[in-house]
């Protein structure tokens, strides 16, 4: 209730309302998570749209809007548009199929939609973390960290990438996850220098690096986390590049405070990783944003324009890939405080070389 309201006293004056259409803000200002849904706030009422499916559900949590039912929809919505005295609407652009803006405006010919980017417009709100939002992306931490804790065993010779990442998926949802943050990265050997490579049958080996990457979700809020472990035993080059990638990783934290141009925390980073060598198998950015969705603003990346400010929840995730050899990889994800960081994750990130 509190969500909305804020959002309705926001609405800039060149615009009469708001069409939220995508899952995530429909459940950040609602709590109510569905996605069969759309939100109209004004500036004299809030309506909340859906169909038999949901409507029981969404009126025993959603407060302070009327509900109206998609069974008639082409008649309330545009008519409920026409009470409110909505003549120029903001709409989520990046939320919404050309097929979908088309039969909005068919709807509301008389109403001028403002495809305005949204993400700045929404992201005012949901970027900065309440305490309480706090609270449930460290419970949703400690579980995908007791979750990493309970598998560890598993990771031995001859189980597959699959299997080890389906036994952490389970493990997660077992020990109260209400989904997984998204799919489950487990790489090994030469598959570990694939960022974002998809689990498969290659069975682990001994002298492997093996990278998990993993998050749970819990009350709607996600965590994320990335740990890099050696099979086995490690050779120098593979005990080089991890500690390049750690010490580039504390660098990247150590920058983490108010006012830190996110691209200074970047390049952090990226200047560690460069001057051991290895500039040119760091392509993605050091970080992003977490909350009800695994990738949201602020962005920590060459090409961000943004300023890190207290409440930012973000990654550090600075990894080296070498093709056809191994990759490392080590993520944390941390809050901005008023004066540095507070890091949610407390897994260990020295080497750590398991028996084979």
């Amino acid at each position: 209730m509190e969500r909305i309201q804020a959002l309705a006293a926001a609405l800039p004056e060149h615009a009469d309302g708001y069409l939220i259409t995508s899952e995530s803000n429909i459940f950040y200002f609602t709590g109510f998570p569905c996605d069969a849904a759309l939100l109209l706030v004004t500036r004299g009422g809030s309506f909340f749209f859906t169909d038999s499916r949901y409507r029981e559900a969404a009126q025993r949590v959603i407060r302070g809007v009327t509900f109206c039912d998609t069974a008639q929809f082409a008649e309330r919505f545009p008519a409920v548009c026409a009470e409110q005295g909505v003549r120029r609407m903001l709409v989520e652009s990046s939320a919404l199929t050309v097929r979908e803006a088309q039969r909005y405006a068919s709807l509301l010919p008389q109403t001028e939609l403002l495809y305005e980017d949204d993400l700045v417009f929404l992201s005012v709100f949901r970027r900065k973390k309440s305490a309480d939002e706090v609270d449930k992306m460290t419970r949703a931490q400690r579980i995908a960290e007791a979750a990493l804790e309970r598998i560890l065993p598993l990771l031995r010779p001859g189980r597959t990438e699959k299997e080890i990442a389906l036994e952490l998926d389970y493990t997660m949802l077992r020990m109260g996850a209400e989904a997984l943050s998204f799919r489950t990265i487990v790489v090994s050997g030469e598959n570990s220098s694939l960022p974002h490579g998809v689990p498969g049958e290659r069975q682990l080996r001994d002298g492997d690096f093996i990278t998990l990457d993993f998050g749970a979700v819990a009350d709607g809020y996600h965590s994320d986390m990335t740990r890099t472990f050696a099979l086995g035993h490690c050779t120098d080059e593979m005990r080089a590049v991890y500690d390049t990638v750690l010490r580039a990783q504390e660098a990247a934290l150590a920058a983490m405070r108010p006012g830190t141009a996110c691209r200074d925390a970047d390049a952090a980073a990226r200047d560690v990783i460069a001057a051991a060598g290895y500039g040119a198998y760091f392509g993605h950015g050091t970080g992003h944003g977490v909350g009800v969705q695994i990738h949201e603003r602020p962005n920590v990346s060459p090409r961000s324009a943004e300023t890190l400010q207290p409440g930012d929840v973000v990654t550090a995730e600075p990894g080296i890939y070498l093709p056809g050899k191994f990759g490392v990889r080590i993520e944390d994800m941390v809050l901005i405080t008023t004066d540095g960081y507070s890091n949610f994750t407390k897994a260990d990130k020295q080497l750590c070389v398991l028996p084979a």
